[in-house]
């Protein structure tokens, strides 16, 4: 029998099997792998049993091998997964510890556990230094009430959003945050702690104050301005307790404007509410500017004696104050002034009745010779009121009974170019002599007459004919004039827009007007108003634009596309300064809000190119051309000062 009978040699055995000789010799000795012996003495393995072996053996290794080969796979995965994590880890802790806004956590009892670096910002400390505290130990009112309302809030939603709170920061310097916060819960539903986020808006917050001090405060004086005073009053009158209301003019104040030029008066005005700030430090009651040369005194809980000694006490200051025209001036002037009074609940139980009564005294003051008081007398002002009025309501009957409203127009021109593209719509009434009765003369008492709105409907409704009438004036816009009382009265506007819709005409050929006092005295309804129109295609100018400083706060919220600038800047332009700044503001809100602007009272060339240069795209006043009948030729007759200003 050949060696390959007898079985494999050591070496052969080792190389089938994959393993050293000097293995095979130890498990020979200790009996794992016995070797049989040739007569020669070499070793020989069986070759059945060796050929078994090795097949095991390459079946566990390409398992092993396999099982390996997952093994890493999942490793690498891990690692994989592992710098991931690391990675997220890193990029959020990037984020939260760059972030402007403040991301805290707390304990289940509000004390800081976390804080990122704006920490520093809002608080004036580092994030370290503040764990264990919260934001109510810097809350600048007292910080049990805030924290009460916060803990109240988050307990009853679980989450609190945008809540503003005042903190003093550890400089001492104040900041207005917004929080955001949400409440932490265990698997037991138990409070484990509080996590948000908090915003510093401080410089919003004090822009916010600074739009609502000029809406109530004068910005000339810093006054207390007419609203303000609207607010107070009707507060008391709601309380039910008694107190008077003054009204204060600068007699012959128009004369120091006229020949002295806006900054004089300016000058003048403050110098007078410094006067009468200083002498109600003194004596009860709060001042107020209501505009122009006009001031108010509000006294709660006076009886006539009091109201009286006021008044008394203002005059005796007015006329001890000296005004300078200028500081180089050695010539000072005495001034006096006008007062009306009027006592609630006992002159009106509301506010409107009540600050019309107290305008009658004034008015009486001014009649009866200036430079003194009068209480309101409801009995002699009725016997007045009623003849006027009794007088008015026959007249205005007549005049729309008989067709005796006319229209006029005055032109409105492109600046650059003096076209004139838009015309403004003027109301006026034929006398039975023929003469015209100007808007001046009648508009005021129509208004508290409640004429005015069939005014108003009629203007519209011979504007209208004209408008279908004359298709060759398409290209043109016509501006026409709006009172408060139509616009506020849902039937009127119905009707309005029952008349608008059934006549055709496009609605971008209308723009109405609205005066900037008209606008503001109810807002809502005129918001109300406003949208309606605008919904429908009708344009809208704000007149008067600049009669009150609160003005530029309301703008944004008005949707007009023309802001008409009260003529008395552009009358006084050439010569005087606040004039100017004044227009190139309004050009400057007015270009930002894509508002178009048109100045009254252009009288001459020299305001024409100043108003060019600043920005004005039209024009309206003498130099273009006075208003003349909306058909037919231009009366001579016509031309005055009132009706170059675009008076209704």
């Amino acid at each position: 029998m050949g060696d390959k009978d007898s079985g494999y040699s050591i070496q052969a055995a080792a190389t089938r099997l994959g393993i050293p000789v000097w293995k095979l010799r130890r498990w020979d000795k200790q009996g794992v792998l016995v070797a049989s012996r040739t007569p020669g003495g070499h070793r020989r393995y069986p070759r059945e049993l060796i050929d078994r072996l090795a097949t095991l053996a390459a079946g566990q290794d390409r398992q092993q091998a396999d099982e390996l080969a997952t093994v890493k796979r999942e490793l690498k995965e891990k690692r994989r997964i592992v710098q991931l994590l690391v990675e997220s880890e890193h990029r959020y802790r990037d984020l939260v510890e760059t972030s402007h806004d403040l991301i805290w956590a707390t304990d289940a009892f509000g004390r800081f556990t976390y804080l990122n670096n704006a920490a520093y910002e809002i608080f004036g400390l580092p994030p370290q230094a503040l764990l264990g505290r919260c934001f109510f130990d810097f809350e600048a009112r007292p910080s049990h009430i805030s924290n009460r309302r916060f803990l109240a809030l988050l307990k009853r939603h679980g989450e609190v959003r945008n809540y503003l709170s005042h903190l003093l920061s550890a400089q001492g310097q104040d900041r207005w945050v917004g929080i955001n916060a949400r409440v932490s819960y265990d698997e037991n539903r138990q409070v484990i702690g509080i996590r948000g986020t908090a915003r510093d808006i401080t410089d919003q917050q004090l822009a916010a104050q600074r739009i609502e001090r000029l809406a109530k405060f004068d910005a000339l004086t810093d006054l207390p301005n007419r609203l303000s005073l609207q607010e107070e009053v009707a507060a008391a009158l709601e309380s039910g307790g008694v107190g008077a209301v003054l009204f204060i003019d600068i007699d012959h104040f128009k004369y120091v404007n006229d020949n002295l030029g806006h900054r004089c008066g300016d000058q003048l005005i403050v110098g007078v509410a410094g006067v009468l700030k200083e002498l109600m430090q003194e004596l009860p009651g709060q001042v107020y500017r209501l505009g122009g040369d006009e001031f108010s005194i509000f006294i709660p809980e006076a009886l006539r004696s009091d109201a009286v000694r006021v008044a008394e006490q203002v005059l005796e200051a007015v006329r001890h104050y000296r005004f300078a025209p200028d500081e180089q001036s050695r010539k000072r002037s005495s001034l006096t002034a006008s007062i009306g009074i009027a006592l609630y609940p006992f002159h009106g139980t509301d506010l409107s009745s009540l600050l019309a009564n107290v305008d009658i005294a004034l008015y009486q003051a001014k009649d009866h010779g200036r430079n003194r008081y009068v209480l309101f007398d409801q009995y002699s002002s009725n016997i007045r009121s009623t003849h006027k009025r009794v007088h008015w309501a026959k007249r205005f009957h007549e005049v729309l009974e008989e067709d005796r409203l006319v229209l006029h127009a005055q032109p409105v021109v492109v600046l650059s170019s003096k076209l004139a593209v838009h015309h403004e719509v003027l109301a006026r009434i034929r006398n039975e002599d023929g003469g015209l009765i100007m808007p001046s003369e009648f508009i005021e008492i129509a208004e508290t007459l409640g004429v005015v709105r069939d005014i108003d409907l009629v203007v519209i409704q011979k504007l209208l004919r004209f408008l279908a009438d004359n298709v060759s004036t398409r290209d043109t816009r016509y501006f026409v004039n709006l009172s408060r009382a139509s616009i506020s009265d849902e039937h009127w506007v119905q009707r309005l827009l029952d008349l608008l819709g059934g006549s055709g005409v496009d609605p971008e050929r209308l723009v109405f007007e609205l005066t900037e006092t008209a606008a503001m005295s109810e807002l809502d309804v005129t918001l109300s108003f406003m949208r309606r129109m605008k919904d429908r295609g009708y344009l809208f100018a704000l007149d008067d634009f600049g009669a009150g400083f609160s003005s530029f706060y309301y703008l944004k919220r008005f949707p007009v596309d023309y802001l008409k600038i009260d003529g008395g800047f552009v009358r006084d332009l050439p010569h005087d300064e606040g004039s100017r700044i004044f227009v190139r503001a309004v050009c400057d809100v007015a270009r930002g809000m894509g508002r178009q602007v048109v100045a009254e009272w252009v009288e001459d060339a020299e305001a024409a190119n100043l108003l060019l240069d600043m920005g004005v795209q039209y024009g309206q006043g003498a130099l273009f051309g006075w208003p003349s009948p909306l058909v037919g030729p231009s009366p001579a007759s016509e031309a005055s000062t009132s009706d170059a200003a675009g008076a209704r």
